[in-house]
This record gives structure tokens, C-alpha cells and sequence, in this order.
């Protein structure tokens, strides 16, 4: 064999060693761009719902999921699918949540029963009024905001649920409160059916407020307040704090000037006595504290006729469980990072608001 033919076999051997290298590391890329394809597409994600149309083909079902940041490549995506057996997917309303790979959501729409039952999920946050959670029980649901609404402020129905929910007693019936069961709708993530009753929603809503009351149960008991007196003094404590630590504190201050017979003068009351509508902000409450309300603790003494808010966990923990402490006052650095300062005399008080509120 000649030195010519030998070098252009030899350089054949190479062009096919290069070629095959680079055939191997396509693929191995194409495995590894396949897995991650694959992988959450959102760690930090929350529960959504999405909903699979009648008749849907699944590469469109799949294209809405990466357009809505489910997934991260929808045809990676239906080629698992195919490989797997997993294209089989169901009609209906799902939770799903971008923290989970795209076998675990293929599984959930492949399911027949993983579909919500003619459901909606709905979330309602500590602090939100009574009115907010109407408005978002109606948006979701055959039953209209003014039904719910007048339902919580019957005392008839309310009087009626008393014996399976021991945290209504006589203290709501004040002819000052606003709604009666402002305060005891208690936050939680919940599923409602979109076809029911405003008995139903009320009573389901009511179950989870129980499932909370049982837990302080024993200590609500022993207070020296009343079930009411603690639903309403933790709403305002749920309005001026953020921080579990600053409820605690919070909490005992108000303790504090209930002992000597201070006024609680407390600004997020009279945001729920304005019911500002559009701007609801912390400003125009504290301009208003001359206002004719019973809600408003500048003008009458001790607590509101109800909560002001519906508060979660934390802050019935915080009355129940303060910080012991011998403040009379504090602010919020609302410019700032809301760090709360406390006083223990008007003087430092407004020396805390002249150098962080100014």
C-alpha cells in the first residue's frame, strides 16, 4: 500500500473519529437540554389552576402550560409524554404548581380523579375584610357578594350556628358592629364547589375558623378578656403588624393602656370606620382621627363593637401570648423598613415619629 492511500485512510479514520465525537456530544447535549426540559420550571412557583378544555389536543394543553410558565419546552415535553404513556389527559380543572417536574404534572392531567370536582380554589389572606372575601367568593362562585353579606350580618342565621361553632357567643350582636361575622372568617386556602349555597361557603369557612379556636381553646378560656374582646383586639393587632415578634409586642402595649385607662388610639381602626373604598391608605387614616365611629378608638374608649379584619394565627397567639413589656406607644417606619419603634412616654413617642415619619 502506498504512503498516499495510507495517509488517506488515515485521514478518513480521523474525519470519522471527529464526526462520531461530535455526534456523541450532540447527543449527550440533546439528553441533558431533554432532562432539564424536563425539571420544575419555577422553584419558588405557587399552586395555580389550569384548566384542560373539552377536546383539547394535548400539544395544545401542553403550549398553554409552557405560555403560563408550567412547563419549560412543551415539545420536549410531548415527547416524554408519547414515550411514556402519559398523553392520555383528562378534561377538567387542575391545581398544578411549577415546582414540580413535568412527569409529576403529565400524571395529575392523565388522572381521572385528580381533576377539581366543579371546583374553585380560593385564598383568602390575613387582613382581608369581610367584603373582600365576598367579592372573591362571588368572582368564583354562583353566590352573589350582597347574599353572602347579608347572611353574616343575620342574626337569626347566626344564632343558628352557634352550637357547632362555640366562638360565636351573645358578644357579636352589637348594634354598632358593621358585619357580625367580621373577624371569624378565618384565612385559608379553600375549595368551594362554583354551583352552592352561601349556608355552605359560610359553614365551610367556619369549620377551618374551629379547627383554629380548638387550638387556643383552653387559653381563651383562662384570658381575662372575652372569645369577642380577643377576636377583636387580635384584628387590630393583625392590622398594625406584619411580624410575629411585633404582634406580641403590639398586643401588650394595648394590654398596657387598657390598664390605665388610656384610649387604645389605634389608626387602623378608623380605616375600617372610613371604609375608604379606593386608596384605603395608611395616611388618610391617620388624618382622620376625628372621626364619628364607634370603630374609632381615638374617639371612644376601648375596644371597636368587632374586628376590624378577619386575623390568622399569629395574631390570635399574640393577644393571647404577648411580649411582656411597659410600652405606651409606637410607630411604624412606613418610609422605612417598617421596623416598629415603642415608647414608654408621649415625649419619646413623638420623638420617634419626628425622626422616622418626617
Amino acid at each position: 500500500m502506498s504512503k498516499k492511500t495510507k495517509r488517506r485512510k488515515l485521514k478518513i479514520k480521523n474525519l470519522m473519529a471527529i464526526f462520531l465525537i461530535l455526534i456523541l456530544l450532540l447527543g449527550a447535549g440533546c439528553f441533558g437540554y431533554y432532562n432539564i426540559s424536563l425539571g420544575p420550571a419555577d422553584k419558588s412557583a405557587q399552586d395555580v389552576e389550569f384548566t384542560v378544555e373539552k377536546g383539547e389536543s394535548i400539544r395544545s394543553v401542553l403550549q398553554r402550560m409552557q405560555n403560563e410558565g408550567l412547563i419549560n419546552d412543551a415539545n420536549m415535553v410531548l415527547l416524554y409524554a408519547k414515550l411514556n404513556g402519559l398523553t392520555d389527559i383528562k378534561m377538567g380543572t387542575y391545581i398544578l404548581n411549577a415546582q414540580n417536574d413535568a412527569k409529576t404534572i403529565l400524571e395529575i392531567v392523565n388522572s381521572s380523579t385528580a381533576a377539581l370536582s366543579n371546583g374553585i380554589r380560593l385564598t383568602f389572606v390575613e387582613g382581608d375584610w369581610a367584603k373582600h372575601i365576598a367579592q372573591k367568593i362571588a368572582e368564583g362562585t354562583n353566590v352573589s357578594e350582597d347574599e353572602l353579606l347579608a347572611l353574616w350580618n343575620d342574626e337569626d342565621y347566626i344564632r343558628s350556628l352557634m352550637n357547632d361553632y362555640p366562638f360565636l357567643t351573645e358578644e357579636i350582636f352589637n348594634a354598632d358592629a358593621r358585619i357580625l361575622l367580621e373577624g371569624y372568617l378565618c384565612p385559608n386556602t379553600y375549595e368551594f364547589d362554583r354551583e352552592t349555597t352561601a349556608d355552605a361557603v359560610t359553614r365551610k369557612i367556619l369549620d377551618q375558623t374551629l379547627n383554629v379556636y380548638e387550638q387556643f381553646a383552653s387559653q381563651m378560656a383562662q384570658s381575662n378578656i372575652s372569645i369577642h374582646q380577643i377576636y377583636t383586639l387580635a384584628s387590630i393587632v393583625q392590622y398594625e403588624a406584619s411580624k410575629i415578634e411585633d404582634m406580641k409586642m403590639i398586643a401588650q402595649v394595648f394590654y398596657n393602656r387598657m390598664k390605665n385607662d388610656m384610649p387604645l388610639q389605634s389608626s387602623v381602626t378608623v380605616c375600617y370606620a372610613l371604609d375608604i373604598e379606593k386608596d384605603d391608605d395608611w395616611f388618610k387614616c391617620e388624618a382622620n382621627p376625628n372621626y364619628d365611629s364607634p370603630y374609632n378608638t381615638y374617639m371612644y374608649q376601648g375596644l371597636p363593637p368587632g374586628p376590624i379584619l378577619n386575623p390568622g394565627t399569629e395574631a390570635l397567639e399574640a393577644v393571647l401570648e404577648p411580649q411582656n413589656n411597659d410600652y405606651l406607644y409606637f410607630m411604624a417606619d412606613v418610609y422605612g423598613d417598617g421596623t416598629v419603634y415603642y415608647a414608654k412616654t408621649y415625649e419619646e413617642h413623638l420623638t420617634n415619629v419626628e425622626k422616622y415619619l418626617k
